[in-house]
C-alpha cells in the first residue's frame, strides 16, 4: 500500500541507520475488518526503542545522543490513518469532503429550525442572533472535541468506526459508557419518531395515502439508501436534498419577505434570550454522525475539522436568514400577549402559496436529518450490541428504523414533551458535558498513554472548563426553572 507525504499523520521513529525504515512496519501493521489497513501508530514500548508518535506538520530529523550510541530520528509523513477499501475491486474507496459537508449540512437541518422562530419571537431577532452564533460556535467546538477523541480511539484500538460508546469506555470508563449510551439511544429515537411522523403528515397531505402508509413509506425509501448505499451514493442523496432545501428555502424567503418590516429586526429582549437555547442547541446536533464522518475521512483531521465547520456553518446561514425573516413580520414583541403559538401558521393564513413551499422545505429537512441519524444510530447499536454489520447484515438498521416508525404511528403527541426534554437535557449531556468530560480525560489523565496528536480545539483546560460549564449553568437553569414553574 502506498502511503503520500502530506499533512496528518506522522510516525516518529528512531533507528540505528536503516536503509528502508518501512521494513519494520509488517510486524507492527494489521488488517482491520472491513477492508482497511490500519497501521498502529499509536503504541509505545518502554522496552523497545522504538516509538510512535503523532504530528500535525512536518518534523525535521533529530540527532539524539545516549551515552556513545548516535540515533537518528526520522518522522514519516502519512496523508491519512487508514484506507477504505472496497472489498470486490480492493480500491481505495475515500470519502469526499465535500460529501461530508453535505452530510453534516443535512444532518444539522433539521425539524428543529421549524420550532426556532416560536421560541425566538420574545427575545426579538437580535438577542436571537447572538444565542444562535454562540451555540453554533459551542456546539461546533464540542463537535471537534468528538472528533479528536474518536481518531484517537480509532489509533489506539487499530480499527475504523469506532463510536461513541467506545471512546466513553476508554476515556471515562463504565460511567461513562452507561451516560453516553442511555442519553444518545433516547435522543436518536425520539428524535427519528418526530422525524417519521412529521414526514407522514407532510406526504399524508400531499398524497392522501394513510398515516401508517406514508410513515412507512417514508422509513422504507431513506433507510434502504441508508443500509444499501455507498458512501457516495448517500453523500450524492444528500448533496441533491441539501441543494433542495436551499431552493426551497430561498423561494420561501422570497414569497414571506414582501411583508418584512425591517425595524422588526432590530428589536431585542436580552433577558428572554436564555429560553430559547435548548431548541437553538437541538437544531445544531449532529455531532452523532462525526463517528461516521472520522471513519469516512479515513482519520484525516484537516478534512474532518473543514467538514465540521463548513457543514455547520450552512445551517446557521439558513437559521439567522428564517428567524431574520419569520421575527421580522411581526410587528409586536416581548410580552406573552403578544406570542403567536407558530409564527409558521400566521404565514400560512395571511399567503396562501408560503403552506406548499413550507411543507417541501419541511419534508427535504427532515429527510436529510433522518439520514444522518439512521447512520449514527445504526453504526452506535452494532458497536454496543456488537452486532454484524455491512452487506446483507440488517439487523442494526432493523433495530433503527423500526421503533420509530411503531412509536411513531401509536400517538405521536405523547414524544413531544419527550423531545424538549432531550433538548434540554439530553442534547447538553451527551454533546456538552460529555465531549469536553472524554477529551479532559483524554489529554490529562496520567492513567493511560493517548496518542501525540495535536488538539483541534484550542485553549487547553479553560476552554474545556468553559464548556463543561456552559452545558452545566443551562442544565441547572432549566432544572431550578422547571421547579419554579411547579
Amino acid at each position: 500500500m502506498a502511503f503520500s507525504s502530506s499533512l496528518l499523520l506522522h510516525f516518529k521513529l528512531p533507528l540505528l541507520h536503516t536503509e528502508n525504515p518501512f521494513r519494520k512496519f509488517p510486524a507492527n501493521s494489521c488488517i482491520v475488518p472491513g477492508t482497511m489497513i490500519f497501521p498502529k501508530c499509536c503504541s509505545q514500548s518502554s522496552k523497545s526503542r522504538t516509538l510512535f508518535k503523532c504530528y500535525s506538520q512536518k518534523q525535521s530529523t533529530e540527532q539524539k545522543i545516549e551515552g556513545e550510541v548516535s540515533i537518528r530520528e526520522q518522522v514519516y509523513d502519512f496523508e491519512r490513518l487508514f484506507s477504505n477499501l472496497n472489498q470486490a475491486t480492493l480500491k481505495r474507496e475515500p470519502g469526499s469532503l465535500s460529501s461530508a459537508i453535505f452530510l453534516v449540512a443535512g444532518t444539522t437541518v433539521g425539524a428543529g429550525i421549524l420550532a426556532i422562530p416560536a421560541v425566538t419571537q420574545e427575545s426579538g431577532f437580535l438577542a436571537s442572533a447572538i444565542v444562535c452564533i454562540i451555540c453554533w460556535i459551542y456546539m461546533v467546538v464540542t463537535g471537534l472535541l468528538i472528533a479528536e477523541v474518536n481518531v484517537k480511539t480509532m489509533c489506539e484500538l487499530g480499527s475504523g468506526g469506532v463510536s461513541l460508546v467506545s471512546m466513553a469506555r476508554r476515556t471515562l470508563g463504565n460511567t461513562g459508557v452507561q451516560v453516553a449510551c442511555w442519553s444518545y439511544i433516547f435522543i436518536h429515537y425520539a428524535l427519528l419518531v418526530a422525524y417519521v411522523a412529521r414526514s407522514a403528515d407532510i406526504l399524508t397531505t400531499f398524497s392522501g395515502f394513510p398515516l401508517w402508509e406514508s410513515a412507512t413509506l417514508f422509513s422504507l425509501i431513506l433507510g434502504g439508501i441508508c443500509f444499501s448505499g455507498s458512501q457516495r451514493t448517500i453523500g450524492a442523496v444528500n448533496g441533491v436534498l441539501v441543494f433542495g432545501i436551499i431552493a426551497s428555502f430561498t423561494a420561501l424567503v422570497v414569497v414571506a419577505s414582501g411583508d418584512l418590516h425591517w425595524e422588526a429586526l432590530l428589536k431585542a429582549n436580552f433577558e428572554a434570550a436564555p429560553q430559547s437555547i435548548p431548541i437553538i442547541a437541538l437544531s445544531f446536533v449532529y455531532q452523532n454522525v462525526v463517528p461516521v464522518l472520522c471513519t469516512n475521512l479515513e482519520g484525516d483531521l484537516s478534512k474532518v475539522r473543514s467538514a465540521i465547520v463548513f457543514g455547520t456553518a450552512i445551517p446557521l446561514a439558513l437559521f439567522l436568514v428564517w428567524d431574520g425573516v419569520i421575527l421580522g413580520t411581526i410587528t409586536t414583541l416581548g410580552t406573552e400577549l403578544d406570542k403567536i403559538a407558530d409564527p409558521l401558521q400566521l404565514l400560512r393564513s395571511t399567503n396562501g402559496i408560503v403552506g406548499p413551499i413550507v411543507d417541501i422545505f419541511s419534508l427535504l429537512a427532515i429527510a436529510t436529518s433522518y439520514i444522518g441519524f439512521v447512520l449514527g444510530l445504526a453504526d452506535f447499536l452494532a458497536d454496543l450490541l456488537k452486532l454484524p454489520s455491512g452487506p446483507n447484515k440488517p439487523l442494526p438498521y432493523l433495530l433503527t428504523l423500526v421503533p420509530p416508525l411503531i412509536l411513531s404511528l401509536l400517538d405521536p403527541e405523547i414524544f413531544f414533551k419527550a423531545l424538549d426534554f432531550a433538548g434540554t437535557y439530553g442534547v447538553l449531556v451527551l454533546f456538552g458535558l460529555l465531549p469536553a468530560a472524554m477529551s479532559w480525560s483524554d489529554r490529562y489523565s496520567e492513567s493511560t498513554q493517548t496518542p501525540n496528536i495535536p488538539p483541534l480545539v484550542p485553549g487547553g483546560k479553560i476552554t474545556l472548563s468553559l464548556v463543561f460549564g456552559g452545558a452545566a449553568f443551562v442544565i441547572l437553569s432549566e432544572i431550578v426553572e422547571n421547579f419554579a414553574h411547579t
